[in-house]
């Protein structure tokens, strides 16, 4: 049987070329940069403004649905940051209460409010000289959002219940799946504060808008979970990549991921076939590209969409036929040689065993 994931390779430096060569950035092994999977046209576009920004000082906005992977990007611009030795502290401004959020940015002294047993420093303090990641920032209240404004203009705050002013030096990356200028126009959203958060500007894609990185990230994944619970998959058969290719995946990449390793566990050794893929892959919504793909107001660039389709259908069938490339061009009812320029074209390389 066929199978479709691709597999990780330790090559040497005479097989560097023929491994699956993602990236001309720093790469983690041979899959993406640093925690990052990916070679999609879209994905190395962020693996390069990664690059350009890192260095800097500049606030950065974080934006894409949930799942894309932004705490990830957060934590790849750290690294490659001249602060990297200093601390990360990333918060989820989404996942704590209103009434316990300030305290965890800016701490407390002890005493200022019921339940205060102790002083408590906040996570702008203990990120003082590193980054401070503030996911899910559009859920933020109107009165805490004017003092992360004042960090931002100013690199100061105060504790609550103290009045002692506190001076840090943070870089700040903020996150969000929603669309902060609609936010803003609806009033959720500090104006001021959206502007100073909009200095560089980083749009993670979809993973239906990434589709070619799937067989990539299915072969990272199933590792990963081999390695965590001690199993043996091999990998997924061609047909029921195809079908994971084509799903929907309205979770993103966290439900690839937490697909991945559920078949993993379940099925222990050997390849993944359509009979073990989850009834909610077989059932949801799939893609179709000639139904499903809309053009929004601004329009769509048509040779952008077409080349990534035409990555995505080149690449199913090397995988399907092992890479042989006279059988994957049969496939495509291509010339061997216009398929080697193609494949040339989108720098696709196989990852090796």
């Amino acid at each position: 049987m066929q199978k479709a994931a691709l597999r990780k390779s330790k090559p040497d430096a005479l097989d560097a070329d023929r491994t699956c060569n993602i990236s001309s950035t720093p790469l983690n092994e041979e899959y993406g940069f640093h925690d990052i999977i990916g070679q999609s046209k879209k994905m190395r576009e962020v693996f390069d403004l990664v690059e350009k920004v890192a260095d800097c000082d500049s606030t950065i906005l974080l934006n894409g649905e949930t799942g894309t992977g932004k705490g990830l990007v957060a934590k790849a611009i750290h690294q490659r940051s001249k602060r990297s030795d200093k601390q990360f502290i990333s918060i989820n401004c989404g996942a704590i209460p209103e009434n316990l959020l300030e305290s965890e940015l800016f701490g407390h002294l002890r005493g200022a409010f019921t339940g205060a047993t102790s002083s408590k420093q906040g996570k702008f303090e203990l990120a003082d000289g590193g980054t401070i990641f503030l996911d899910e920032i559009g859920d933020m209240s109107s009165d805490l959002q004017v003092k992360v404004l004042k960090v931002l203009e100013e690199g100061e705050f105060e504790q609550v219940g103290g009045s002692k002013t506190i001076r840090v030096d943070v870089r700040i990356i903020a996150a969000t799946h929603r669309d902060l200028c609609e936010e803003v126009q609806k009033g959720n959203f500090r104006e001021d504060l959206y502007y100073r958060l909009y200095v560089i500007p980083v749009m993670l894609p979809s993973l239906q808008e990434r589709r070619s990185d799937i067989p990539y990230l299915v072969s990272y994944f199933i590792d990963q979970s081999n390695q965590k619970n001690n199993r043996q998959v091999s990998g997924v058969a061609d047909d029921a990549m195809a079908m994971m290719m084509g799903y929907g995946w309205p979770g993103n990449v966290r439900e690839l991921k937490n697909m991945v390793e559920r078949m993993v566990v379940l099925q222990g050794d050997g390849d993944i076939s359509v009979d073990d893929l989850p009834a909610e892959l077989k059932t949801g919504q799939h893609f179709e590209p000639t139904s499903t793909i809309e053009i929004s107001d601004e329009g769509i660039c048509l040779n952008s969409a077409v080349t990534e389709f035409e990555k995505a259908l080149i690449l199913q069938s090397l995988e399907k036929t092992k890479w042989v490339k006279n059988k994957a061009a049969k496939l495509l009812h291509l010339n061997r040689t216009t398929l080697v320029e193609k494949i040339k074209r989108h720098q696709l390389q196989p990852c090796n065993i």
